[in-house]
């Protein structure tokens, strides 16, 4: 009796005290990663980046729903956007990756003040970055849908949807930039409410711009476009003040803005290993899309919404990712080497047991989830590209799981080169020719882009862990 009285004291508290946990790292803390035992660091730091992952993915998700209703020209116009744009959030990504080495490196270090200056000029550099993005898509919208092999009607139809994307890229460059400047410093529950500011605004805006309800115009695909830009636009402005105001990990003073080249190339330097691991991957997806393009805008569209919904799971995950990166990051700055090492390991393992969980839920009810967002009776091609799509890419979900928090960890170690030849031998070597010869020379359709994409990122994720278990990022100076 005593026993079980015992045990069940254990579990009260074990609860009570995860709860607490819970409530913190939502409520944000001011604790010190590095000296905090790793369990809780890693609940405080990873629960708020998975919630603000989750709500980067339902941008992934609500667009896709409200334009489904429109029809797949519509779907296929948002779907090829959507990879041009990868383009645009490889780049803001790399930055978000090269500012997360350097400000948790300074915030480990004790260095609040160096860290400071590297947010800002990070931010400069985002800005910069952003503005051919929006030349191109505000001056070229319809050559770039024609490029991606989209039919005269859909680029006349849609081709607003891009303009608006690319020409307002620059709120997306400065919400992962200033997301990854709370986020590294140890701020994670700050990035969290900003992601859920912007979402909420983009869910509420979506239906009333698109089909026109109440006083707002009916503008189709193109109210989709405007509504993400205001929510994140606004969503820019709250990080902005908040770093301004200063009542947190990171205060911008009047004297930190202005270019410091010395840090802006060192923030470079940093960010282009982690710009060219995004791009040499995201041109596999915009390969992928041209691939899946050949076989008509219904398969488009299916592809478009399964890889939503995959999105929607994984951008979680990376939330997980982001978390031993700013532990690899901070421990090392700490010289707690052995801390940083332990801490990947354990995230990596939590990451596989949620996306395995996840996997066999997609892989054994994909129609539930395609059928959410698209008749089987009304657009049968469109559903049954999206079913084999989603079904299949699911079974590399634990391969993804891993691999994510293993380049993360690297790259948090500042050694954001390594990864680069990881990608290029798994996607460009790998992925895209395999693609090209299921879909084309086997004539497997869909399911030969489903099949690259598992053996490619299954391949970067073995390369992945062999390298991180040589431990020569521990010795990365940033």
């Amino acid at each position: 009796m005593s026993f079980i009285s015992k045990k069940s004291l254990n579990t009260s508290f074990s609860f009570r005290e995860f709860w607490s946990d819970l409530r913190e790292s939502i409520g944000g803390t001011e604790k010190d990663f590095t000296k905090i035992p790793l369990r809780k660091a890693i609940i405080l730091l990873s629960i708020p980046m998975v919630l603000e992952m989750v709500m980067e993915s339902v941008f992934a998700l609500v667009d896709i729903f409200f334009v489904s209703r429109l029809g797949s020209q519509e779907v296929a116009v948002v779907g090829i956007t959507e990879s041009l744009m990868s383009i645009v959030y490889a780049i803001g990504v790399g930055l978000s990756v090269g500012t997360t080495a350097l400000v948790s490196r300074r915030i480990g270090e004790k260095n609040p003040e160096k860290a400071s200056r590297a947010a800002v000029q990070a931010i400069f550099a985002a800005v910069f970055a952003s503005l051919f993005f929006a030349a191109l898509g505000i001056f070229y919208a319809k050559d770039l849908l024609r490029l991606m092999g989209a039919s005269q009607e859909t680029i006349e139809m849609g081709f607003r949807y891009p303009m608006i994307m690319l020409g307002g890229n620059v709120v997306i460059m400065l919400l992962f930039v200033i997301n990854a400047v709370f986020r590294s410093s140890g701020d994670a529950a700050i990035s969290m409410r900003i992601m859920w500011m912007a979402n909420i605004l983009n869910i509420i805006l979506d239906p009333l711009l698109i089909f026109g309800i109440g006083p707002f115009p009916e503008l189709g695909v193109e109210g989709a476009a405007i509504a993400t830009n205001i929510g994140r636009g606004v969503a820019v402005v709250y990080q902005i003040y908040l770093l301004l105001k200063g009542n947190h990990r990171i205060k911008v003073r009047l004297q930190d803005i202005h270019f410091r080249m010395n840090t802006i190339l060192k923030v470079i330097r940093l960010s282009l290993g982690a710009i060219g691991q995004n791009l040499i991957g995201t041109s596999s997806w915009v390969f992928l899309v041209w691939v899946v393009t050949s076989l008509g805008e219904d398969a488009v569209a299916g592809y478009t919404i399964a890889i939503r919904l995959i999105i929607f799971f994984i951008l979680p995950a990376w939330g997980l990712a982001n978390a031993a990166a700013t532990l690899v990051g901070q421990n090392l700055g700490a010289k707690e080497i052995a801390r940083a090492e332990r801490s990947a390991w354990i995230v990596g393992g939590v990451n596989m047991l949620l996306m395995g969980l996840g996997s066999i839920v997609f892989i054994l009810f994909p129609q539930v989830f395609i059928s959410f967002f698209i008749d089987r009776a009304e657009a049968p091609v469109v559903w049954e590209s999206g079913v084999e799509c989603l079904r299949i890419i699911s079974f590399g979900f634990i391969f993804y799981a891993l691999g994510m928090v293993m380049i993360q960890s690297i790259n948090g170690a500042g050694d954001t080169a390594t990864p680069v030849w990881l990608n290029i031998i798994a996607f460009w070597i790998i992925e895209i020719p395999l693609a090209f010869l299921l879909t084309h020379s086997l004539d497997m359709g869909v399911t030969g882009v489903g099949l690259a994409i598992i053996i490619a990122e299954s391949t970067l994720t073995v390369m992945a862990v062999l390298i991180f278990r040589r431990g020569k990022w521990k010795l990365t100076k940033v």
